[in-house]
């Protein structure tokens, strides 16, 4: 199963696996699978190993190696938010890394006869976790999206200055963060064992991570850990060198490889071109190929057709003489059609997993209260939740994770308490803040998130789909229609937005996170630290990551720039529909906004109403919809990802299994730390010596005489 990626609007397509039971055909069938059960049991290989308390799973040198792998994430998450969104997903290189520092910082200490406690799976497990949840402080903390959309440079595009502004200072940032990271974590913690035990939910993120974690800990999974590492590095080099060496070159406007003609002038124009972006040939390689394909169809509906078209409409449907920057010109179409389609899409998948959410908690209540009743037939959600039996024994693994998860308990007055507590210092706090946002705002959105969060938790057990940024959108509209736009609605549309999305995805993460440590025999208190103390670096980290982009890069949240941000208008403008309606939309442009959305929506139902063998292949709204605004660009390169791996899965399947992620974390990574220095030295003043740049050969003969005249 390959992982699909996150973005600000949480596209995730997983290809899932249908399993088909059949009944027993005789004892030797049963004793067999029992018998074949026992040798594949994992508990049984760890058995021998004690099971460290819960205080020694969160040990100094974890929380060290956490917080600079925090840091290293915190860049390469901040990078992908601010360039074009997609962010794929960074469980698998947060676990690799993690073991290997530890793995090697405990080898040396061994060898010197300072080991005073072994490497643990348990361990290994709070740093995932930790590094996690502080690099998804770079999503949830809308750098790329509500947060930096209350800026005046974004405001400015928007033409809407005058509705509000809040720029960016990492003193309320921090301020802010701090303030409503942490409620999620509250709100999901007494319903860890219902989650996990009793509805069995899946969770397949959690469950790939624990199983990766699980691996490391062998003997023949170290030696494959070890091999990925050093596949990583060796990418990882590459990756960090060749942006280093194109560095050198972008010493002007679109100067550089990354502005390289590929497909020819004109096409370029149109933004077709391969821009040497090792950190989107990665993504691509850990894409799902629907989304790779989806993007890249987007780009081509969007930039080769439907663009070129409405620009031949200019003093017709919008006046001729705006800049292309200006949201009453062509920009108008590029955003609210991308909006159109993102609101569809969300739509429709809150529908849906709402509806599933509901009525697979409906069959899993029946089913506890008629268990007693010896015809029923209990239900798992380890399957399909509406259809797979479950055995009523239990087998050793389970027994063995199901003692150690229950053995160290959260109190449910503890969180319970930190809840109110946290709710009522934030209701405080934040009009303070955001003058626009009411303290009642503020109430009836915490009176509501623990129903939401359950529910974005609950859907993510069964889909590994989280819905935050949908709800962070419902809160947009509801808050901001409710302010209006002469009480500052879309500021305050905005602020709900970051206090809704922080809520409901930290309370999906540390489910996920509980299901990992149930896997892993790791303690709920261990994951529950370590998830507020990834937190809390987070809330440090990642404001000053952002600080250090925003004051090296003049341009950024431009279009067309290093880092457009495209994201910060995309919510900006649905903050503006929230309070203004449709009327400052240009012509034809809300009909075309009417018709992208319920296709959108149709697609959908196109997509989920076919046999999964010929609905796979039908494309994914939410991903096209990402270069209707950006450009085709990182498409081809994502596509370029694909064609990589697709052809070394044809040449050699088993390594490509075995280090296709490895190679494609270390393009990421390389591409993604180079980031720092290249920040550095931009508010060091330090410029790049060599512009290389392509022009048409009219262009250039004009240049030429124009040189040699003067």
């Amino acid at each position: 199963m390959r992982k699909g990626y996150q973005n600000p609007d949480r596209v995730v397509e997983h290809e899932l696996q249908e399993v088909e039971f059949s009944p027993d055909s005789g004892k030797d069938k049963h004793v067999d699978e029992e018998e074949e059960e026992e040798e594949e049991s994992v508990e049984k290989i760890f058995e021998s190993r004690e099971v460290p308390s819960w205080t020694k799973q969160l040990t100094l040198r974890a929380f060290v190696v956490s917080f600079v792998l925090s840091i290293l994430f915190s860049f390469i998450v901040m990078k992908l938010n601010l360039t074009t969104g997609i962010i794929p997903s960074l469980n698998v290189s947060a676990g690799l890394l993690g073991f290997f520092f530890l793995k090697t910082w405990t080898k040396m200490l061994h060898k010197s006869g300072y080991l005073k406690q072994p490497f643990t799976r348990q361990e290994n497990t709070v740093i995932q976790t930790c590094v996690v949840a502080s690099s998804g402080i770079a999503f949830s903390g809308g750098f790329g999206t509500y947060l930096f959309g209350m800026s005046e440079r974004i405001a400015k595009q928007s033409g809407d200055v005058a509705r509000g502004v809040k720029n960016p200072s990492l003193g309320w940032i921090i301020g802010f963060l701090f303030v409503v990271s942490f409620l999620g974590l509250f709100s999901v913690v007494p319903l860890r064992k219902i989650m996990v035990i009793d509805f069995k939910l899946t969770y397949p993120s959690g469950t790939a991570t624990a199983h990766l974690i699980n691996s490391f800990h062998t003997p023949q999974g170290a030696k494959l850990a070890k091999k990925q590492v050093r596949v990583l590095g060796k990418f990882f080099s590459f990756s960090f060198l060749w942006s280093f060496f194109q560095w050198f070159f972008t010493g002007g406007e679109n100067c550089g490889f990354s502005n390289f003609p590929t497909f020819g002038l004109k096409a370029y124009q149109y933004k077709f071109y391969f821009d040497f972006s090792a950190t989107y040939v990665g993504v691509g390689m850990i894409c799902p190929y629907i989304i790779n394909i989806s993007v890249l169809l987007g780009g081509i509906l969007s930039w080769g057709i439907m663009w070129p078209l409405i620009e031949t409409k200019k003093g017709d449907w919008f006046p001729a003489d705006v800049e292309t920057s200006s949201m009453h010109g062509l920009q108008a179409y590029k955003v609210f059609i991308a909006v159109a389609i993102i609101l569809g899409d969300g739509l429709y998948n809150f529908c849906k997993v709402l509806s599933r959410t509901l009525s697979g908690l409906f069959v899993q209540l029946r089913g506890s209260s008629s268990r007693s009743t010896p015809s029923f037939s209990r239900r798992s959600f380890t399957e399909d939740p509406h259809a797979s039996p479950q055995t009523p024994m239990e087998s050793y693994d389970d027994q063995r994770r199901t003692r150690f998860f229950l053995k160290d308990q959260i109190p449910t007055w503890f969180a319970v308490g930190g809840y109110i507590t946290i709710s009522a210092a934030s209701t405080a706090i934040l009009p303070h803040m955001f003058h626009q946002l009411r303290w009642y705002y503020i109430l009836v959105i915490y009176i509501c998130a623990p129903v939401l969060a359950f529910c974005n938790a609950y859907g993510a057990g069964l889909t590994d789909w989280s819905l935050a940024s949908t709800y962070g959108k419902l809160a947009i509209f509801t808050i901001g229609a409710w302010a209006g736009s002469e009480h500052g609605g879309m500021l305050a549309g905005l602020a709900a937005c970051g206090v809704m999305m922080n809520i409901v995805s930290t309370a999906s993460d540390l489910t996920q996170d509980f299901k990992t440590g149930y896997l892993t025999l790791s303690s709920p208190k261990s994951m529950f630290v370590s998830q507020v103390i990834g937190t809390a670096m987070g809330c440090v980290v990642s404001p000053c990551v952002f600080w250090l982009f925003y004051k090296a890069f003049d341009d950024l949240g431009i279009p067309n720039s290093e880092y457009p941000a495209p994201f910060a208008t995309v919510y900006r403008s649905m903050a503006k529909l929230g309070v203004e309606g449709v009327a400052s939309l240009p012509r034809e442009c809300l009909v075309l906004c009417y018709a992208f959305f319920s296709v959108a929506i149709l697609v959908n139902i196109v997509k989920d109403s076919l046999p999964s063998k010929f609905g796979r292949f039908v494309p994914l709204p939410m991903a096209m919809a990402i270069p209707f605004f950006l450009g085709p660009y990182f498409a081809i390169d994502m596509c370029v990802g694909s064609l990589i791996l697709f052809v070394w899965e044809r040449v050699d399947a088993g390594k490509a299994e075995a280090f296709g992620t490895a190679v494609a974390s270390g393009l990421i990574c390389g591409d993604g730390i180079w980031s720092f220095p290249s920040s550095v030295l931009a508010i060091a003043g330090v410029n790049p010596p060599v512009c290389m740049k392509f022009l048409s050969a009219a262009t250039n003969s004009r240049v030429d005489s124009f040189l040699n005249r003067s």
